[in-house]
């Protein structure tokens, strides 16, 4: 069972970082875009801003952005190691 359970893992990060990390960048997108309103240049309904959906995009492009820088650095953590003498992550073991 520990393959069974190994690829079950994998599988879940994966679709985790490889199909979420787009579909929270698209959500914060979707938010931004509702939160800064509508001039109603095409002749509709004019659209107040909503702050808290601007906030909420904004948080979910941060958030996007954070998870890349990591594991950029998580990738290059030996060599950042080795040139520089830092570890950024101390609290996990090293191979």
């Amino acid at each position: 069972m520990t393959y069974v359970e190994s690829i079950l893992k994998v599988l879940l990060v994966g679709l985790a970082l490889g199909a979420g990390l787009p579909a929270v960048f698209a959500l914060g997108l979707v938010a931004y875009s509702r939160g800064t309103g509508d001039d109603g240049a095409d002749g509709g309904a004019v659209v107040a801003p909503n702050a808290a959906l601007k906030y909420l995009g904004v948080a979910a492009f941060v958030f996007v952005g954070w998870v890349i820088v990591t594991a950029v650095l998580w990738i290059t953590r030996a060599t950042i190691i080795h040139h520089t003498g830092i570890d950024l992550f101390p609290f996990l073991p090293r191979k």
